[in-house]
């Protein structure tokens, strides 16, 4: 049913339009602001309707995102989403190459794994500590305390296992650059998305970040490490916490349990556990979850490319709130319903 030409003047009047057409209007003259041909790289969203927008994804809920893009922050529901992909602006040609945020190649996002890689070049320990402290958390339950860090921007976070052993009411604490230092938010609604007792590795989500922004980290190659590299790592061991240790790689391939590890001199101590292990760009190369406390430079961590194996088949190892076990069990035969000692046991021992 059409509209009448009174409702159609009184809308004319009174400055309304519809929803649709209003996020049209918006894509539409965002479009001829930027232009399509623009020279620097940015996030591409393509929409239902068929407009394409460019600009800064700040946030992304389950619902909707949040686009900068420049002369205002757009909300979009994700229902009038085709499709949308991350990418990284060029860097300037007067830019430095030092820096750990700059770099001429945009990152291969992995938004469908949850996790994000780069090519990011390296720099010095300063300057990456800049740059990514800000992802590393403190996990807390009942039984204790350790480490972990966000891997996107939607409040998912890698920790060890064994930092949440057979505990439900988890806690997350996050640090957060302020003019005086860091600012503390605690958040108590933590869910087990997933986990793997063998690798000692678990998924975490935060539920009640709201509108709070956090900052992830980009998963680097544990298979292109070299012994000899800097390392540090950044963690908050025997509860002090976003403390960064610094060393090398001792060995790339150190079997323990039938598990290989990166094994390192940077101080590991209990605390860190479930932390990241970067290298000089800034990239996680491993998690941090073994150190021999009377032994100093004997620490290890799993290496990254386990954690994306993880994330990449977390639906093999999704948590059940029912079965806190769940990940792997045996089973055990069957009792023998004859009580009796069978025959051909009987006079065995004589």
């Amino acid at each position: 049913m059409s509209d009448s030409p009174q409702s159609r003047n009184r809308n004319e009047r009174d400055g309304h339009a519809r929803p649709g057409t209003r996020l049209a209007m918006i894509c539409f003259a965002a479009l001829c602001f930027f232009g399509l041909g623009a020279d620097s790289l940015a996030d591409t969203i393509v929409l239902k309707d068929g407009h394409t927008l460019t600009g800064d994804i700040l946030l992304e809920k389950e619902s909707r995102l949040y686009v900068d893009i420049g002369i205002t922050v757009l909300s979009i529901p994700k229902e009038k989403i085709l499709q949308y992909e991350y990418t990284r602006a060029q860097a300037p040609d007067d830019s430095d190459p030092n820096d750990a945020n700059d770099t001429t190649s945009p990152p291969a996002q992995r938004s469908e794994n949850l996790y994000m890689t780069a090519d990011l070049p390296k720099t010095t320990i300063e300057k990456c500590v800049d740059a990514v402290s800000e992802a590393v958390v403190k996990v807390a339950s009942p039984a204790g305390s350790g480490s972990g860090f966000f891997i996107n921007n939607q409040g998912y976070l890698i920790t060890n296992y064994h930092v949440i052993e057979k505990e439900t009411r988890i806690e997350v604490t996050v640090f957060q650059k302020a003019r005086n230092g860091f600012e503390k938010k605690t958040f108590k609604k933590v869910k087990i998305e997933a986990i793997n007792a063998f690798v000692d590795l678990a998924l975490l989500k935060i539920e009640d970040l709201g509108e709070t922004l956090v900052k992830p980290v980009y998963l680097g190659d544990s298979d292109r490490l070299k012994a000899g590299e800097t390392v540090f790592a950044i963690g908050n061991p025997l509860g002090l916490e976003r403390t960064v240790t610094n060393g090398v790689v001792s060995t790339t391939s150190r079997a323990f349990e039938g598990l290989v590890y990166v094994q390192t001199n940077a101080d590991i101590n209990p605390g860190n556990s479930g932390g990241p292990l970067f290298n000089l760009a800034g990239e996680v190369i491993g998690v941090t979850n073994m150190g021999y406390i009377f032994y100093g430079g004997l620490g290890f961590a799993i290496p990254v490319n386990y954690v994306r194996h993880f994330l990449e088949n977390r639906q093999a190892f999704v948590y059940d709130k029912n079965n806190p076990n769940t990940g792997y069990r045996y089973i055990q035969p069957d009792k023998r319903r004859n009580a009796k000692e069978p025959k051909f046991l009987k006079g065995s021992s004589q």
